[in-house]
């Protein structure tokens, strides 16, 4: 009895690990080269967009320390007050991270205005803390940029 030959793949291993590499890596390049506002949650409304004029960040600062761990934790600091007459439930930040060239290599979304904080009146002052531990190597050591991404109203 003659055996059959077995039936070559159409594609061999080596032309599969190439591909699957090009595809992992085009997926890296899209993510991050994608959009400002990909993936970071809801835009601000325009009401919302509005009533960003009453907001004020300030004395917004920056302070690196390193833990037991020999892990550096940068931490920003600052105040936002309330100069518009609604209550806000809830406020977010984008906080925008650059390399020494100028281009981004973090976006980070923080709420600094929570509900269960009290959210922030009108006229209202609040500190808030903003914690860091894991920054990319490529970071200009530089502060970052803070952008209004969302206000909830109460």
């Amino acid at each position: 009895m003659a055996s059959k030959p077995e039936p070559k793949p159409l594609i061999s291993a080596p032309a599969l690990v190439v591909a699957v590499v090009l595809a992992l890596v085009s997926g890296g390049v899209w993510y991050l080269n994608r959009p400002a506002g990909a993936s970071q949650g809801p835009v601000l409304t325009a009401e919302a967009k509005a009533y960003v004029r009453s907001l004020n960040l300030a004395g917004v600062g920056m302070k690196a320390t390193v833990n037991a761990a020999n892990q550096q934790l940068v931490e920003i600091t600052g105040t936002i007050t309330n100069n518009g007459d609604r209550h806000l439930k809830s406020v977010s930040v984008n906080c925008v991270f650059y390399d020494p060239y100028g281009q981004l290599v973090l976006r980070e979304r923080v709420e600094i205005v929570r509900a269960r904080g009290g959210g922030l009146k009108p006229g209202e002052t609040k500190p808030f803390r903003l914690p860091f531990d894991t920054l990319p190597g490529s970071w200009n050591q530089g502060a970052p940029q803070l952008v209004i991404a969302e206000i909830l109203f109460g």
